[in-house]
């Protein structure tokens, strides 16, 4: 059986479907997952997979992430159990790269007090927001994490809008038209900085008050990556001060963001629902890439983007064939 914490686009879920039985989670959550995955040999995973589940699963071939980022599996508990973990890097990255720019530009323009206004207020109020607007061409760039998702994101902004790219990686490397610097001036020298760094120990909280307070008069944050990267409560406070122009905030500590957190009722923030990364064109794609990771794994092959090739000898010996 293939099992899928989520619903998938329905060109994936017929593709899934002609490879054998196929199930989806009640709801995304632990309970659910943990009493509905029974004997699959895959999980397709867009949720988190709660610890202890991987080892009492027999069956359990692969869990093929739906999507990039590892935080949902507990890879070290899959090698543990001879289980495979694939994922599909890289095909959403033009979508979240989009999700950036729009965001961007929606609070230069100063969008949400616009809208709020002109809803209920009225049109004077609105437009006599317009004199603040800001153009987003020719503003610097910062990249937090230069993978799939920020060297994306740094050709529209070179190409699009003739925008100064810095950015700040563990390689110490940069895209065609961008330069590399350290965390401390990629904070005070951008105008827009975009998180797009994966969540790791080194990362996780790396984006603190005495980071916030480094970064110019009037920037703009957006965090596309993972929740924890930020200090929350020092952001807040970075946005209530007037120190940052903004902020675009697509992913939080806490998911889903609860009705009466700070963030909801703070005028220069653009919240989104974890969807930076989704599209009807990208989840397609993110579709395709399972399936065919669950095509070469039930035929017996190893996927084509294996995380943890250390599992393979223990999956060998429990699957032999």
């Amino acid at each position: 059986m293939i099992f899928s914490t989520h619903p998938l686009h329905p060109e994936v879920t017929d593709a899934l479907q002609a490879l054998g039985p196929y199930r989806i989670a009640s709801s995304p959550t632990a309970r659910a997952i943990a009493a509905e995955c029974g004997e699959a040999a895959i999980i397709v995973v867009r949720a988190p997979i709660p610890l202890g589940v991987v080892p009492r699963k027999a069956g359990l071939r692969a869990l093929i992430r739906h999507g990039a980022g590892l935080d949902m599996i507990n890879v070290d508990e899959a090698t543990a159990a001879g289980v495979l973990v694939a994922n599909v890097p890289g095909v959403n990255a033009l979508t979240v790269a989009e999700q950036v720019i729009w965001t961007s530009m929606a609070l230069l323009r100063c969008y949400p007090q616009i809208s709020h206004d002109l809803r209920n207020t009225g049109w004077a109020a609105a437009r006599a927001h317009a004199d603040h607007g800001r153009e987003l061409s020719g503003k610097t760039l910062g990249i937090l994490g230069m993978g799939n998702i920020g060297r994306a994101l740094a050709k529209i902004a070179v190409q699009g809008f003739a925008m100064p790219i810095i950015c700040h990686t563990r390689s110490g490397t940069a895209p065609e038209g961008g330069r590399p610097v350290s965390l401390a001036d990629l904070l005070a020298q951008s105008d827009i900085l975009a998180l797009c760094a994966p969540l790791t120990p080194e990362t996780h909280g790396l984006i603190d008050a005495a980071a916030l307070a480094r970064m110019r008069l009037g920037a703009i944050l957006v965090n596309v990556a993972r929740g924890p990267l930020v200090d929350e409560t020092a952001l807040i406070a970075a946005l209530t001060s007037g120190h940052l122009g903004g902020a675009a905030i697509d992913v939080f500590d806490t998911q889903p963001l609860p009705q009466d957190h700070p963030f909801m009722a703070l005028p220069n923030v653009i919240l989104t629902p974890h969807m930076a990364g989704i599209t009807e064109e990208s989840m397609l794609r993110m579709g395709q890439g399972v399936v065919t990771e669950a095509t070469r794994v039930l035929a017996g092959d190893l996927p084509h983007n294996l995380v943890n090739p250390s599992a393979v000898m223990k999956y060998r010996t429990r699957f032999p064939g």
